[in-house]
């Protein structure tokens, strides 16, 4: 570890003067501080004491705009926050639907064509992401949002950022295509907006690293996690056995457990948990912040 010229202290993150060439911590950085050689050229118009610690008043611009991708930069603020940069999205994508397109005019099969995954148009890419961030209602883009805020973060902290947006558009992309196929084999095919099915992978994930967290629903049912989403499963089973879908995509919520919970075995592999108790609903209690939980529709009208 670097030393101090001036005192020999150990320091993790020393100063270099750049005109005296020598090494120093943060009592002595100044160049009054170790009698720096230079201090005769404070008056020339040349005469810049620079530490070293902020290269980038000497980088170029492609070497900045290196750097702001970086670590340190402006990305960087994304990581550890995509859950909320989703939810986000979630709220913004929902003002295009309600308010903006109504005030442009922008008809009914256009809204299909920006905001649904349509098994009509399969092959129309931006749908395949748009329609994850759709909603078909207030409550609908309630619902998931407070389950995404509730279990989003923990899940995003335990494998990281970027494989939090993978695993939620991944499998938000995959549950949308296997409620299509379903629908093209029962004859029910429609078109299809929603986060649930990447909010169910997010719960999967979350159940198989602890099973056993005590959620307490609404404030007042405890219960744990591996109940909560065995109920809706069982829910979603249900709807797809009896035919009786009423709007909601059971076969994507299904999709997306079942990939969450593949993803959730390959990352307890490598030794992962999760916190031992989540309050939904309620108000804030020891075990986290509260609010009523549970995924919303998979699909339905604007």
């Amino acid at each position: 570890m670097p030393t101090c010229d001036i005192c020999g202290e150990q320091v993790s993150m020393p100063y270099h003067c750049r005109h005296c060439g020598g090494t120093y911590c943060g009592d002595h950085r100044l160049p009054e501080s170790h009698n720096c050689s230079g201090l005769q050229e404070w008056d020339s118009p040349g005469g810049v004491f620079d530490s070293g610690f902020d290269d980038s008043v000497n980088e170029s611009e492609s070497t900045l705009q290196t750097r702001i991708a970086g670590t340190g930069g402006l990305l960087g603020y994304f990581r550890g926050n995509m859950t909320f940069v989703f939810l986000g999205i979630m709220a913004i994508v929902f003002f295009l639907q309600r308010v903006v397109s109504p005030v442009l005019g922008i008809g009914w099969r256009t809204q299909l064509a920006l905001f649904t995954l349509n098994p009509a148009n399969p092959l129309y890419v931006w749908t395949w992401i748009t329609s994850i961030f759709s909603h078909g209602g207030f409550f609908h883009l309630l619902f998931n949002g407070i389950v995404l805020f509730f279990f989003g973060p923990i899940v995003e902290r335990k494998i990281g950022s970027k494989k939090f947006t993978a695993l939620f558009l991944g499998s938000g992309i995959a549950a949308g295509f296997v409620q299509i196929a379903i629908g093209f084999l029962t004859g029910s095919a429609a078109p299809l907006l929603g986060a649930s099915g990447a909010i169910m992978a997010v719960m999967g994930v979350l159940t198989v690293l602890n099973p056993e967290l005590r959620v307490l629903l609404y404030g007042i049912i405890p219960m744990p996690l591996w109940v909560l989403t065995l109920g809706f499963a069982a829910l979603s089973a249900l709807g797809m056995i009896s035919g009786s879908m009423g709007g909601v995509a059971h076969g994507a919520h299904l999709a997306g457990l079942v990939i969450g919970l593949a993803y959730g075995q390959r990352v307890k592999a490598r030794g992962m948990s999760a916190p031992g108790r989540l309050q939904l609903g309620g108000g804030r209690g020891p075990g986290g912040p509260g609010g009523p939980g549970g995924p919303g529709r998979g699909r339905g009208p604007f």
